[in-house]
């Protein structure tokens, strides 16, 4: 690999190597594309703007990771997270049958477990993402959540505890837990 001599030249590896990765682990936490864009573009932003306040201290897969999980807990906290889910809320009443797309999706294996992840509490889902689909180790996801690893570990057992329950007495009814953190 050729070195690396610019700031920009660093953003444009950074997005190459990590954007797709990034903007997968922000839906995970706020489950729309779009806003997973934004997140993901914001995280960009940030990282170039304070290139030179990174101290290395970890991988930058892990800083980029970190300010992606920072920024989708700021996005919970925002006005307009909270006006969505009282729009959404309306939704459900209004329209509360399943739509037949909903339906021929959750016959598929593999996107029903997707599904339930996503319905899992932030807290379980994240564990579940980082170390299954991220392939982070329970040290780096402690050290990316600020969280004991023994705290990581009680999450993931947790997470596959309610994913067993959830699949296996087919209570899962395909819709993903709206609640933020």
């Amino acid at each position: 690999m050729a070195p690396v001599h610019t700031k920009i030249q660093r953003l444009e590896l950074a997005m190459e190597e990590h954007g797709e990765m990034l903007m997968r682990l922000a839906m995970t936490y706020v489950k729309d594309r779009q806003i997973a864009e934004d997140i993901t573009q914001d995280v960009f932003v940030k990282a170039f703007e304070k290139l030179e306040d990174y101290r290395g201290e970890a991988s930058y897969k892990n800083y980029l990771c970190k300010l992606t999980i920072n920024r989708c807990q700021d996005y919970f906290r925002s006005w307009h997270y909270k006006n969505a889910q009282v729009i959404q809320w309306w939704d459900r009443i209004l329209q509360p049958t399943p739509s037949l797309d909903s339906v021929l999706m959750k016959q598929d294996a593999s996107h029903e477990l997707g599904q339930a992840i996503l319905a899992l509490p932030i807290r379980y889902r994240e564990a579940i993402v980082l170390y299954y689909y991220q392939e982070f180790s329970v040290e780096e996801i402690a050290t990316l959540l600020e969280t004991p690893a023994n705290t990581v570990k009680t999450r993931l057992k947790r997470a596959r505890d309610r994913l067993k329950i959830m699949l296996e007495e087919e209570e899962f009814d395909g819709q993903a837990n709206q609640t933020g953190p």
